[in-house]
């Protein structure tokens, strides 16, 4: 409806114009008579063009039927123009004149009309190419994500697995508890996987089954404290950031202090975005050692192929004992 109203006005002002034109030029009849005449043709023409236009594919067929359709509808509309004027031989005795007059400005019309329409398909063509190489890249970056994530969860189901296979035989019940805490750790991370939208809290969960395995190795030299919002909980949040940071700062860290020590996990809402703090009371990061491994270097990357530069990971030494892991996402 909305284009309709758009080609009314477009019309109306063109042929106002043309009359305006013609009244200069030939200024025998006045303006009232150019501008019916000027009307009459010019809605005649974009009338039957448009209707006979839009039940044929676009294409040369198309450019065909416009030089039939075209001269028809100047014909009708000088026929209404002097059957409403009541203009007959006496004001122009060579009937051609307003025959040619219509079939010029009628012209510069469709030129106008085809250019236009043309720009439009053009347009249309390069926002679906767009659209094409946008859902390409999205289909890239999953396949990418998940190959990162794909590098993370074995490296710890192999840990575990080696953890049970040490206990079987000095203490099967430790083995067995340690195998169903495994089994809660699976069947979340089963879960997940099959979902198409995680949160923060589904990722707190999944740390939480974690730890729980690691605390069976550790014992009481492995203590944590998850302090996060539930409002913050249910934010959208990537799979497997939050793991690597405490893997990293449990074997960085923890186990290699003699008393153990504690990890807490915080999480706020900043101007810039979702800012999530990994702290441990460990050794600290050694200065002669890169420990940027496999799980910290996926997590980089997974973070520049989701955000950009505006994904940020620190990792810095606390004042006293122990590190600090800054996870930073964009909003």
């Amino acid at each position: 409806m909305k284009k309709i109203w758009i080609c009314f006005f477009a019309t109306l002002a063109y042929c106002t114009a043309i009359a305006g034109l013609l009244t200069l030029l030939l200024p025998r009849e006045g303006f009232w008579h150019e501008f019916i005449f000027a009307q009459c043709i010019g809605f005649s023409i974009a009338i039957i063009n448009s209707l006979a236009l839009s039940r044929i594919p676009r294409g040369k067929l198309r450019y065909a039927a416009l030089s039939v359709t075209l001269p028809i509808s100047i014909v009708v509309g000088v026929a209404v123009a002097i059957k409403l004027t009541g203009a007959g031989d006496e004001v122009y005795p060579n009937a051609w004149q307003p025959l040619l007059i219509g079939l010029f400005f009628g012209i510069i019309a469709s030129i106008t009309f085809i250019l236009f329409e043309r720009i439009g398909q053009l347009n249309l063509e390069v926002k679906q190419r767009q659209l094409s190489q946008i859902e390409s890249a999205k289909r890239e970056m999953e396949a990418q994500l998940k190959m990162l994530q794909a590098q993370i969860e074995p490296h710890f189901l192999f840990n575990t697995l080696a953890n049970v296979s040490s206990l079987i035989d000095n203490n099967p019940m430790l083995s067995k508890k340690l195998l169903e805490r495994l089994n809660d750790w699976l069947r979340v991370a089963l879960t997940r996987a099959r979902s198409d939208h995680t949160t923060l809290g589904d990722e707190l969960d999944m740390l939480e089954n974690y730890l729980q395995i690691l605390k069976i190795r550790f014992g009481e030299r492995l203590r944590w404290t998850i302090d996060v919002p539930e409002d913050i909980r249910g934010l959208a949040f990537p799979p497997m950031l939050l793991q690597p940071l405490v893997e990293n700062a449990v074997r960085h860290g923890i186990e290699l202090k003699i008393g153990g020590g504690e990890i807490l996990i915080q999480a706020v809402i900043k101007n810039t975005g979702l800012c999530i703090e990994v702290n441990d009371s460990g050794v600290g990061l050694p200065s002669n050692i890169d420990i940027d491994g496999t799980g910290l270097a996926n997590v980089r990357a997974r973070l520049t192929t989701l955000f950009g530069e505006a994904g940020k990971l620190t990792l810095e030494n606390n004042a006293t004992v122990g590190v600090t892991a800054t996870l930073e996402l964009p909003r």
